[in-house]
């Protein structure tokens, strides 16, 4: 006689999904003590000196490649991983990556991550994979030293305040992308969280998709706003993030973008805690 099985009836609910902590094994919040200012201030200084001497040979190199930029977004690339690593080092935030392996220069992709933190931008320098072409709000331009570095590297700047050259300019980075095989780095969000939760996505990403059907890989920070927040609020530890599974996007449609949007914001809520959704 064979045992039947029957339907989950109304009263039963599915299990909540596990907290990141719990899946990863390891904890998502800093558990040391925050740094004093004059400990920021001190850090920042060894930054400066590393960063001054380095972007000043970085910027003639780029000027040397000006004919090429495809040689100046991986040059830019080597420098990013080059300052970005050695920023977290000196923070004492670096983050240890769940799914490194997804981040693969030797297959293009449309990286997407949320935006909390101050470190956020140095370990998006590192993390983005050689041949990854990296965007920004143009005003990056106006920060002392790294601001023209980025503006010589050929990376995007987007222009947030002009929807027309915003787009024309998303339009020359997806024909890029699409001639020399690139990938693509960016921050779905627009701009940065303040308080540590996922914001509404802006649909700049799924334009850049539908442009070069690159597939979309999540890179999900787990409570990065309290290992630094704002410019002095730093708590060293291991930062905990995950590169997600890519989602293709071989049949999106103009016609359904905010299916697209809410089906990406959708892996970034169901891998965050309840704290980062809202």
């Amino acid at each position: 006689m064979s045992a039947s099985v029957s339907a989950p009836g109304p009263e039963q609910t599915l299990a909540p999904p596990a907290l990141p902590g719990d899946r990863l094994a390891r904890s998502t919040r800093p558990s040391g003590a925050p740094l004093g200012r004059f400990g920021v201030l001190l850090r920042f200084a060894l930054i400066a000196l590393i960063m001054v001497p380095v972007t000043a040979v970085y910027m003639l190199v780029c000027i040397l490649l000006l004919p090429s930029r495809v040689l100046r977004i991986q040059t830019g690339n080597l420098y990013g991983k080059l300052i970005g690593r050695s920023v977290q080092r000196i923070m004492g935030v670096v983050p240890e990556i769940h799914g490194h392996e997804r981040v693969d220069s030797r297959m293009p992709a449309l990286y997407v991550m949320n935006h909390t933190s101050t470190i956020d931008m140095w370990i998006g320098m590192w993390l983005c994979p050689y041949r990854g072409c990296g965007t920004a709000k143009k005003e990056i331009v106006r920060v002392p030293v790294f601001g023209l570095a980025y503006w010589a590297s050929g990376h995007l700047l987007v222009d947030r305040g002009n929807k027309d050259r915003a787009i024309a300019s998303m339009k020359k980075v997806a024909d890029l992308v699409q001639a020399k095989g690139l990938s693509i780095w960016m921050w779905p969000e627009g701009t940065r969280s303040r308080d540590g939760v996922l914001r509404p996505f802006k649909k700049g990403f799924v334009h850049l998709a539908l442009a070069t059907g690159l597939p979309v890989v999540p890179v999900v920070a787990h409570n990065a706003d309290q290992y630094w927040k704002g410019t002095w609020a730093v708590t060293p530890g291991r930062l905990q993030m995950e590169v997600l599974d890519p989602i293709p996007t071989t049949g999106w449609s103009a016609a359904t973008i905010d299916e697209h949007l809410a089906e990406v914001r959708g892996a970034f809520a169901r891998a965050l805690e309840p704290r980062q959704v809202g």
